[in-house]
């Protein structure tokens, strides 16, 4: 009976130790600072190292859908739709996310990125160098 019960906790273990992160595969609407309309939608897939990407579906602003214009590399002059906006977002614990890089297509510049999932809300915050310089920003789910 031991031997059973131990094979069963070690089980378990390894099922949740493999379960995937609660982003991977969420669907969410980025919103615009200024106008606090849908800007994109944006949907995170986990990679082989266990970090998140997130990479821009449909674009919602009419007119801004053209072209990255000011993005530098691969996305330079491209469609927005495509565009892996966030990489290398890393779950640090609960509900929380560090580590990670997203890319602001109006500007071509990537920043230092932080969020934390909140329900149907995703709490971002981009920075250059500490966290306290930097501008926060809510995405809301998709449904």
């Amino acid at each position: 009976m031991k031997k059973i019960a131990l094979a069963l906790g070690l089980l378990s273990a390894t099922v949740f130790a493999n379960a995937a992160d609660p982003l991977n595969g969420t669907v969410w609407k980025t919103i615009d600072d200024t106008t606090k309309q849908p800007k994109a939608v944006v949907k995170f897939t986990e990679q082989k190292n266990g970090t998140l990407n997130a990479t821009i579906q449909n674009v919602l602003t009419p007119g801004e859908e053209n072209a990255c214009v000011k993005c530098e590399g691969p996305y330079h002059n491209k469609s927005l739709k495509g565009v892996t906006i966030v990489t290398g977002l890393k779950n640090v614990g609960g509900k929380n996310y560090d580590n990670g890089s997203i890319l602001d297509p109006k500007n071509g510049k990537t920043y230092k990125l932080k969020a934390e999932l909140a329900g149907n809300q995703l709490k971002l915050r981009g920075y250059i160098g500490i966290a306290a310089l930097g501008r926060n920003q809510t995405w809301v789910r998709a449904n």
